[in-house]
């Protein structure tokens, strides 16, 4: 109570002490699980996430496959570009980690040596999950919940305060929505060309949809049987 009576009123530091202080609490084991989860897991999940993301949309093979896929390709690129953003953000506002300026936190992590706003954790995984939702409203509130996660483990571990996950949440989805219609407008007609190439075609459109027969996706194929009988009785 005493460490929490030096942070004063400040809800940001408050809220840090009571879900840091979870981690007290818990088993060696769990903090070394959170440890990892927070660190690489999330972070590992949200790509195989988009990856199967991308199986899904293209195995559709409907008119809306390119630009699915035009989505998945621009979360990554659009992640890729709020941390770029966050980068004189965070030299701006210069805010020290939690565990430099407040006493009787439990560090999960050692070796964090440069600024805490914004979260890289945070932006990086909403603006995947953010971006995967304007390819598929499933998996995006999927990567979402994902990245609610990853700021959790973030304040949890002791290297965030809660405003830095916040903030992160916030700049990963600003890039990815706000600049969302001219990424898409410049990536759907590549992702176009792509499914027309014959051999490229597959990383936008499976070559046989569910459920579909193979006959008619051969080029020149004949008609069938009971439709040349018609023909001919015709």
């Amino acid at each position: 109570m005493a460490v929490l009576a030096e942070s004063g009123s400040n809800p940001d530091v408050e809220l840090l002490y009571d879900i840091n202080g979870l981690a007290k609490d818990a088993p060696h084991g769990f903090d070394r699980v959170m440890e990892f989860v927070g660190e690489y897991g999330l972070l590992l999940a949200m790509v195989l996430m988009v990856l199967w993301c991308w199986w899904s949309v293209r195995r559709r093979a409907d008119e809306d496959a390119a630009s699915s896929v035009a989505a998945l390709v621009w979360a990554p690129l659009a992640a890729g570009l709020a941390v770029l953003v966050n980068v004189p953000i965070r030299g701006f506002v210069a805010r020290p980690r939690p565990f430099n300026d407040h006493q009787g936190l439990d560090v999960l992590v050692s070796g964090k040596t440069d600024f805490s706003f914004v979260s890289d954790h945070a932006t990086i995984t909403m603006a995947l999950g953010v971006g995967m939702f304007v390819a598929n409203r499933r998996f995006g509130i999927a990567g979402i919940a994902l990245a609610l996660l990853e700021g959790f483990c973030r304040v949890y571990m002791g290297v965030h305060y809660p405003t830095d996950v916040i903030g992160g949440f916030a700049l990963g989805t600003a890039v990815a929505l706000l600049l969302s219609p001219p990424a898409m407008a410049l990536l759907t007609p590549v992702m176009k060309a792509v499914e027309r190439s014959p051999r490229a075609g597959w990383i936008v459109r499976s070559r046989r949809a569910p459920g579909e027969r193979r006959d008619a996706l051969v080029p020149g194929a004949r008609k069938p049987v009971e439709s040349e009988e018609r023909d001919l009785a015709a």
